[in-house]
């Protein structure tokens, strides 16, 4: 039983581009930041890089990141940090120029620390209770970054759909912070994987807690290729498990349907069922539906035939091998050559013309990096259609083989 200051209580608050930066304030302190965060130790911020390049709704806000920090400072957290992570499909160090993470922590003068460097230890974590999955996917040990451990964890996710886990909040913000470069070995497992990584969170940290952007929020085949809308929303709370019900409600999903959200719940790491939460600020029931709706990609119904469906047997050789390059470069290529140039490209433009579109301009040098079709991947291209055909011709091997001893 996981007991806290804060569980199962929200707070949501309506907000504007004029006012973001003093509602960020209010709904921390709504959200009982004080009672959940010790003071005497470094308090890290766990920033969401989903893409190199910004697209509404999709990574943290520089709004949502600088409102933190101003908050934090005010209230006494002397010792803040940014935490990064990399992934095999998104350039961190690109990412958080283009998404102005970096001119923020550099205007206020906070260090960060990126987890995929070299001079950072990784450490084997031995949990207080059995695991319900990582131990299984890595038999050789589960290994987390020794930096994290004794910290403070403050997770800046955005509102938005995903393909795997249908939304995706304050629990998968941890996926990439917690877990190296083979997370992906957990997608079959995912909704088990964030429960126990909340449970780690839970054992490592003195104090947790999430500020959650819904100014723009996005539905479709999330993180990336989404439709975004305009919901001037802010949520926050130290229950990493009731905040992500509360967002999956607004979303317009039943929160216990999901099963990251549901095993959570009953396991009593936090309230997952909206009716037993405390929301405090912004009556919720006030919004009309958003509707949102999960989908896929091309590149995730791939995934899910390897994870789910007929092809699960080739998980292995084909995403735990040296083989697995293949993977990145097919959502590389839908997503920085095909889907961006030719239908993100545009609704970044649209959205460039609201209010939200403004402020995100606005911040650091006044430009938004709008690439064309990624050159590197282009590149890349020919030698994958080569590369593509080696996979299919194991693909066929393997089922020979497979069929032969039947």
């Amino acid at each position: 039983m996981a007991n806290f200051p804060g569980k199962g209580k929200v707070a949501v608050l309506k907000t504007s581009p004029e006012t973001i930066l003093d509602d960020i304030e209010k709904l921390m302190i709504l959200a009982g930041v004080e009672q959940s965060l010790p003071k005497n130790i470094t308090t890290g911020l766990k920033i969401n890089i989903s893409w190199q390049t910004w697209y509404p709704a999709c990574s943290s806000t520089p709004w949502q990141l600088d409102g933190t920090i101003r908050t934090l400072k005010k209230l006494g957290y002397a010792d803040l940090v940014g935490i990064h992570n990399d992934t095999v499909v998104v350039d961190t160090s690109v990412g958080e120029a283009n998404n102005k993470h970096k001119f923020v922590t550099d205007m206020h003068g906070i260090p960060c620390t990126y987890l995929y460097q070299e001079q950072f230890d990784w450490i084997e974590y031995k949990p207080r209770k059995p695991f319900l999955v990582l131990d299984k996917v890595y038999p050789d040990g589960v290994f987390i970054p020794k930096t994290l451990v004794g910290k403070n964890i403050v997770h800046l996710p955005t509102v938005k759909t995903h393909v795997f886990t249908t939304i995706t909040g304050a629990m998968k913000n941890a996926f990439g912070g917690l877990l190296h470069r083979n997370r992906h070995w957990t997608h079959s497992v995912i909704h088990e994987t964030l429960v126990d990584l909340l449970s780690i969170q839970q054992e490592i940290h003195p104090g947790i807690f999430a500020v959650m952007d819904g100014t723009f929020a996005g539905d479709g085949p999330g993180p990336r290729a989404m439709r975004w809308h305009e919901k001037n929303i802010l949520l926050a709370s130290a229950d990493q498990v009731a905040i992500d019900a509360v967002s999956a409600k607004l979303q317009g999903f039943d929160p216990l349907s999901l099963d990251f959200i549901r095993l959570a719940h009953e396991m009593d790491l936090g309230i997952g069922d909206p009716n037993q939460i405390e929301i405090i600020g912004y009556d919720i029931d006030q919004e009309k539906h958003w509707h949102f709706v999960q989908e896929d990609t091309f590149a995730s119904r791939g995934q899910k035939l390897i994870y789910h469906g007929p092809l699960k047997p080739l998980e292995k050789p084909l995403l735990q091998s040296p083989i697995v390059g293949w993977s990145y470069f097919a959502s590389n290529f839908y997503h920085n050559v095909y889907w961006y140039p030719f239908v993100g490209r545009k609704r970044v433009e649209a959205a460039l013309q609201t209010p939200w579109g403004q402020l995100f301009k606005n911040y650091g040098d006044g430009k938004v990096v709008m690439p064309g079709m990624e050159p590197k991947t282009v590149i890349q291209a020919g030698a994958a259609i080569g590369g593509a055909a080696v996979v299919l011709g194991i693909i066929g091997v393997l089922l020979g083989r497979k069929n032969s001893k039947k």
